[in-house]
């Protein structure tokens, strides 16, 4: 039975994810901070699970240990753990900010690192690195959060490059608004338009569990969301003053 280790597990998409891999016939490993709820889940789902703060590094490497004794292979890591930021850089907290950074970016990082002898001895193994479309583009009532997924992004590229030659694919998935627990998209989001847009977790769980085995890559769910990402990259100056009239999506 192949092994995946799931963050962010104990709702919306990394619980989502973890009934469609078991549905699949994964072993899953599941990691989040709430106790409670990732036993029931994994109770669920025939899985294991492991009480995780990934901002944590220490923390993160005496449970990878604990994994790693278990299952020395790994064939999915999917780094999804993250924490909402919607404040801005001017008045946010400072606490808040530091966290937002350490879940949503670094996080991925030391997964990625105390997991990676296990997904090497397993290869082909994939990584799928749950970014967000704010990674792309920039709106200030949320600074942090996007600041924090723009890290991320980085990140998963950068290691998509260093490991694909050995044989480890790493994936970048760029959601939209997707309503889970700890992201109410409905019920923050001004716009009818982008209300009508939010996605459900298992529409992101289906996609994921389809990138596994094929050739690395970046994926933007829905696809014309790339568009904003775009914009802003190729000016810059423009989308600023626009999003300064706007004054943000959130309210």
């Amino acid at each position: 039975m192949q092994v995946a280790v799931v963050t962010g597990a104990s709702s919306g998409i990394g619980a989502a994810l973890a009934r469609e891999l078991a549905s699949r016939g994964w072993l899953c490993v599941l990691l989040a901070r709430r106790e409670d709820k990732l036993r029931a889940l994994a109770e669920e789902v025939r899985g294991e699970c492991e009480v995780c703060d990934v901002s944590d590094r220490a923390e993160v490497d005496r449970v990878a240990g604990r994994v790693l004794e278990r299952h020395p292979q790994v064939k999915l890591l999917v780094n999804n753990a993250g924490i909402p930021g919607r404040a801005s850089f001017l008045d946010g907290d400072p606490e808040r900010i530091e966290q937002v950074v350490r879940t949503n970016y670094l996080g991925g990082v030391w997964c990625l690192r105390a997991f990676l002898p296990a997904l090497e001895a397993a290869r082909p193994s994939d990584v799928v690195n749950i970014v967000s479309v704010a990674g792309t583009v920039a709106f200030p009532p949320s600074g942090p959060y996007s600041a924090s997924k723009h890290a991320q992004l980085a990140f998963s590229r950068a290691t998509s490059a260093s490991l694909r030659g050995r044989g480890v694919r790493v994936h970048t998935v760029n959601p939209g608004f997707v309503e889970t627990e700890g992201f109410p998209q409905r019920a923050v989001l001004r716009s009818t338009f982008f209300r009508r847009t939010v996605l459900e977790p298992e529409d992101i769980a289906r996609h994921i569990a389809g990138l596994v085995g094929k050739s690395p890559r970046e994926a933007t769910i829905p696809r014309w969301y790339r568009l904003p990402g775009v914009l802003q990259a190729v000016a810059p100056n423009v989308v600023s003053r626009l999003i300064a009239r706007r004054g943000g999506m959130y309210r």
